[in-house]
């Protein structure tokens, strides 16, 4: 059979206290944060993971008692079925030829991580489908994506490879992050 297609996960759930607002509902520009995000998906086939969005296929957050990016990971592992890219709806930044660039990455049994100044970047990295038993068990355990990395290996993927300034997954979990990534990178797109 032929392999499923890489899919875009964009979580959307959690309850950003931090930020005091909705952060996906934030808008720069006119244009939400969780827009921005979905006009980088590249054309790839995308959900939304944690809420409604019109348009985008979405899923409710099946672990309501579970918050987190794991959470999410395993929600959309189960829904999809393929390859995730994982990325946050706080990433307004991220940018579609990182997208396509990791997409490329998947097929293989490991998952695919842009490393960072010596940092796994967990939301925009790859997660094929077989991780999706561990990363079940870790979410039991009450852990998260760098932790099924570290359960089940990584391809560290070099700055050759995602070819960007870390703009993509730059996130937006206070005011004073979204000054800076405004200061930082300008306006998304």
């Amino acid at each position: 059979p032929m392999p499923l297609p890489l899919t875009v996960a964009v979580l959307a759930g959690g309850a950003a206290r931090r930020m005091g607002a909705d952060k996906a509902l934030l808008e720069i520009g006119g244009i939400t944060l969780l827009d921005h995000v979905l006009a980088a998906t590249a054309g790839l086939p995308t959900i939304v993971v944690g809420r409604h969005h019109p348009g985008v296929r979405s899923i409710p957050d099946p672990f309501p008692q579970r918050r987190g990016p794991l959470a999410g990971l395993v929600a959309a592992l189960d829904a999809c079925g393929g390859p995730v890219l994982l990325v946050g709806a706080d990433q307004p930044w991220l940018r579609p030829a990182t997208v396509r660039a990791l997409a490329e990455t998947a097929g293989g049994d490991l998952p695919a991580a842009p490393v960072d100044g010596g940092v796994r970047q967990v939301l925009c990295a790859v997660f094929p489908a077989a991780v999706l038993p561990e990363a079940r068990r870790l979410l039991d355990g009450g852990r998260g994506p760098q932790a099924v990395l570290d359960a089940v290996g990584c391809r560290d993927l070099t700055p050759e490879e995602w070819g960007e300034d870390g703009r993509s997954w730059y996130s937006v979990d206070t005011p004073e992050r979204l000054a800076e990534g405004l200061r930082r990178y300008g306006p998304p797109r």
